[in-house]
């Protein structure tokens, strides 16, 4: 059958989370536990970013299932894109993550400046057109994907802006995601989670909450409830679960 067209091509799928799952996942079949509660959350958010995402991910549990042995959980959609994932370390994973964004963001405005240039040099209207396009939309991750790939045409169709093409990859805007437990985000992270939150960044922090240090056997975390019973709080737990929030 020719031109066939998705769900996701024929409703707005980001309008609402039950027309959301129309559209493809970029997460599936991962090594998670039966009944895991962290999974469906990342399928939700390849859903609605993961053509553009990048992942910095906290060794724990959502390094299991997000990055087993010889498979990756991760996959893409028709035209090739999916999530861009990589694992740190609980102590770091935050800034791990903030270092993604400062680094696509230092090569999209270098591009930015080469695109500003080639306005003002070419005779190309397209060109003209496309790269305004471009750089008006710039923080909008969902109209700079289509300006992104109006632009791409118009610099291929004119033999133009090869320093451009050259690192096309990140005309787009990316969704920058990091992902962790509550054993990074609430203890051993906890510092470089609230340096990022603190820079104010476009930076999405998504903490996987079991209330219990899962990965390594179930032990009582900063995030367990007053009074859970957990290895090594075999009484129940004697302090309030921490407001990460707060």
């Amino acid at each position: 059958m020719k031109n066939v067209k998705s769900k996701q091509d024929l409703v707005d799928i980001k309008s609402n989370i039950r027309l959301s799952q129309f559209a493809t996942p970029l997460f599936e079949f991962s090594g998670a536990c039966s009944g895991c509660g962290e999974t469906p959350y990342v399928k939700l958010v390849s859903q609605l970013f993961g053509d553009r995402q990048m992942v910095a991910n906290a060794t724990g549990c959502s390094s299991i299932w997000g990055g087993p042995a010889a498979t990756s959980p991760y996959n893409v959609n028709a035209e090739g894109k999916g999530p861009a994932w990589a694992n740190s370390l609980f102590e770091d994973n935050a800034e791990h993550g903030l270092g993604m964004h400062f680094g696509q963001k230092a090569i999209r405005d270098r591009l930015a400046a080469l695109t500003t240039d080639l306005i003002a040099s070419t005779s190309n209207a397209a060109v003209k057109e496309a790269g305004q396009a471009w750089l008006d939309t710039m923080a909008d991750g969902k109209a700079n994907a289509d300006a992104t790939k109006a632009y791409v045409a118009a610099l291929e169709a004119a033999g133009e802006g090869k320093d451009i093409l050259a690192e096309k990859e990140y005309l787009a805007k990316k969704s920058v995601w990091i992902f962790g437990g509550d054993g990074w985000a609430y203890d051993i992270g906890f510092g470089g989670v609230d340096h990022v939150l603190a820079s104010g960044n476009d930076i999405n922090i998504f903490v996987f909450d079991t209330e219990v240090y899962s990965n390594t056997g179930g032990q009582a975390s900063k995030a367990s409830n007053i009074g859970q019973v957990a290895q090594f709080a075999a009484a129940g737990k004697e302090v309030k679960k921490k407001s990460l929030a707060e």
